[in-house]
């Protein structure tokens, strides 16, 4: 369920600063969103499937440190900006 590299390439172009800006915190909590929305979509189709579930919560947290992180050293307003485009709760 790995992103393809077009996909990836998206992400960068629509959250990167630039076309090789890909290990910036707001590209990889929008690269961890992606996978997050397919393997969610996977697990209502498959509800047993606990190693894709165990998989997905490993993801979230992932994502939600990388959020701490940039809530904490990034501009509160950037922060917001990439809440609301990504459609998270908080």
């Amino acid at each position: 369920m790995a992103l393809t590299k077009e996909q990836k390439i998206e992400l960068v172009a629509v959250h990167g600063k630039s076309a090789t800006d890909v290990g910036s915190t707001v590209v990889q909590v929008a690269s961890l969103t992606k996978r997050i929305n397919e393997l969610t979509e996977h697990l209502k189709a498959n509800k047993k499937d606990f190693a894709c579930r165990r998989g997905l919560m490993i993801l979230v947290g992932r994502r939600r440190r990388l959020l701490n992180y940039f809530k904490k050293n990034g501009t509160p307003e950037t922060y917001k900006e990439l809440i609301t485009k990504l459609g998270l709760r908080k």
